[in-house]
């Protein structure tokens, strides 16, 4: 859907490609070249000193930076949570009772094996007594999880 007016100013812009456009004075006369500018000065001449101003042995004596007195301080953070008595042992029996079993096995230490069933049992009632007290519903959807 090409309008009438774009071919011929297709063919314009291809014939004046690389040259410098000819426009009509439909808006005016041409815009006179402008004034000389007066020079601007060098914007990096900071950067270029001569000569230092003060002696080097001055100059090095300076520490390089200065401490504040007034640097921030984070406050304590909060004590860590302690978990229910309940999920703690459920927590200690999936944890605690593979690390116990490796252990035994890495430093060839002997357990009965009611010791090792007991571990296990441990192991799988803390596992599904955690999954049992999981949440049955989600968290708000808007809810990422972050906090200010």
């Amino acid at each position: 859907m090409q309008r009438e007016g774009d071919d011929e100013a297709w063919r314009s812009i291809v014939e004046n490609f690389g040259e410098r456009a000819e426009l009509d004075d439909e808006h005016g006369p041409a815009p006179a070249t402008p004034p000389e500018q007066p020079a601007r000065p060098d914007p990096y001449a900071w950067a270029v000193a001569d000569e230092p101003e003060e002696p080097a042995e001055l100059a090095e004596s300076a520490p390089a930076y200065a401490e504040d007195d007034d640097t921030y301080v984070p406050p304590d953070p909060p004590p860590l949570p302690v978990p229910e008595p309940d999920r703690g042992i459920a927590w200690a029996g999936v944890v605690g009772s593979p690390l116990l079993l490796l252990v035994s096995l890495l430093f060839g230490i002997g357990l009965p094996s009611w010791v090792g069933y007991l571990m296990v049992a441990w192991f799988v009632g803390g596992f599904c007594y955690l999954v049992a007290r999981m949440p049955k519903e989600p968290r708000d959807p808007w809810d990422d999880g972050s906090r200010v």
